[in-house]
């Protein structure tokens, strides 16, 4: 496991890519650059926060040219804090819903996964050798259910071997920022240890990277790479617990090639 600076986006400007592999595809986006108004400003890529319809689609389209994809071509999520885990196997249909799911696997090329967060964790996998990419939300509830377990069984099924995947755990809120009561910390950490925190202020936290790493390890992934980036505290980032109503930024995920 090794926490990974963001490079040129350290200060959560600009796009953070990580190396998971030859033939496979990464980012995470920042806040800034985008039409979106305040409270959204600017690149916000969440559709259901009350931002502008057509300033989100606007987002979208800019963040896939700048990362080469077809914009059509990109799959989202509604996201509940769940365990499941879609299968992505073409791009949706204009207009149509996308699934209720808090993970996606994928063996097409050109089709990307995006993930939505602002203090949750975005976790990108990926096996190049069988070419198998996912992506997973995992916040308070998701990593308590084991949404990242269940994306590695789920790309176990396609192919993938966890002693070749390797994954990206990106900007979240940090354990010295991220408070909760006490019974919730007792709840998370009865099932994941690793995710137990004190916060600056001496209450009780959770360190969620911590925890989804540590679930990566014994899923017997040995490649686990960290942004150390906590939202809460960096500006140039979305965070909920910090600003309330705002905006999301995403991870995404792809095997390259396959464009149309």
């Amino acid at each position: 496991m090794t926490e990974q600076p963001a490079g040129d986006a350290a200060a959560g400007e600009g796009l953070a890519r990580v190396a998971l592999g030859e033939g496979v595809g990464t980012a995470f986006t920042a806040r800034g650059g985008g039409t979106s108004r305040a409270p959204y400003d600017s690149l916000n890529l969440g559709g259901a926060v009350g931002d502008d319809p057509a300033a989100v689609h606007a987002n979208r389209r800019r963040i896939a040219a700048d990362l080469g994809l077809d914009p059509g071509r990109v799959a989202w999520m509604r996201q509940v804090h769940g365990a499941d885990v879609e299968v992505i196997t073409a791009p949706r249909v204009p207009d149509a819903e996308p699934p209720e799911a808090d993970a996606m696997v994928t063996t097409v090329p050109g089709l990307a996964l995006a993930v939505l967060v602002a203090d949750c964790a975005p976790v990108l996998l990926a096996d190049p050798v069988a070419g198998v990419v996912g992506a997973a939300h995992s916040g308070r509830p998701g990593t308590l259910a084991g949404v990242v377990p269940a994306l590695v069984e789920r790309m176990l099924a396609h192919g993938a071997e966890a002693s070749r995947m390797a994954a990206a755990i990106g900007p979240a809120a940090c354990g010295a920022c991220y408070e909760v009561p006490e019974a919730m910390r007792a709840e998370v950490c009865a099932v994941v240890p690793e995710a137990y925190s004190t916060t600056r202020r001496g209450t009780a936290g959770l360190d969620i990277r911590a925890g989804i790493a540590a679930q990566l390890a014994a899923a017997g992934v040995p490649d686990v790479r960290i942004d150390p980036r906590c939202t809460i505290e960096t500006p140039g980032l979305f965070s909920y617990r910090r600003d309330g109503r705002t905006g999301r930024f995403a991870g995404y995920v792809w095997l390259e090639g396959g464009r149309s």
